[in-house]
């Protein structure tokens, strides 16, 4: 099992508590109206990992991370790779892990291995993204997405000192915006 993955930053301050890496699965069925991210939408192969692979590129980082956060695309279309990675970073870190879905919490609750993958998780942000309710702070691009606090390693007062967003440049030259206020660009 290899994850379809659409783009990997190390090192961001916007998308969670403290410095994090993010991981944007490749592949989304539910293509919200307005997303930020379209080009994640496609199912078409972008850079395939094993997600113990993908893990140990994660944990390598140490201490200078607090955690992953995980969007997409949608991951929960890749549900037994996210399974895998989720797993691995559990077993061989103490890293906190944020999970983006597009799905509502009823319906991942619904899904035969979410409570396994969510065992893995210490917040889930869950919900469609719907642009009549933007609202682009606190990691939500809508205020109709719900925040479950799965352990307590995070409440909510950890989500309103996060940047809006941010610009990253790598030492290649490439640009990556991250975060949400860039959701109208």
């Amino acid at each position: 099992m290899k994850l379809n993955i659409h783009s990997i930053l190390w090192g961001s301050k916007a998308n969670g508590p403290g410095i994090r890496n993010v991981v944007w699965f490749q592949g989304c069925s539910i293509n919200c109206k307005g997303c930020f991210n379209p080009a994640t939408h496609s199912f078409q192969q972008i850079q395939l990992l094993e997600p113990k692979v993908l893990a140990e590129k994660i944990i390598v980082q140490g201490n200078k991370i607090e955690g992953i956060t995980i969007s997409g695309g949608e991951p929960f279309d890749q549900v037994q790779g996210l399974l895998e990675l989720l797993d691995a970073v559990r077993n061989l870190s103490d890293m906190s892990v944020i999970l983006f879905s597009g799905y509502t919490y009823e319906k991942i609750c619904r899904m035969p291995e979410s409570v396994e993958i969510l065992k893995n998780v210490d917040v889930l942000i869950a919900g469609p993204f719907d642009s009549s309710c933007l609202q682009p702070k606190n990691l939500a691009g809508s205020s109709n997405k719900t925040y479950h606090f799965l352990t307590s390693k995070y409440s909510m007062n950890d989500f309103y000192s996060i940047p809006e967003a941010e610009i990253v440049i790598d030492s290649e030259g490439n640009i990556t915006y991250s975060g949400v206020v860039f959701i109208n660009h």
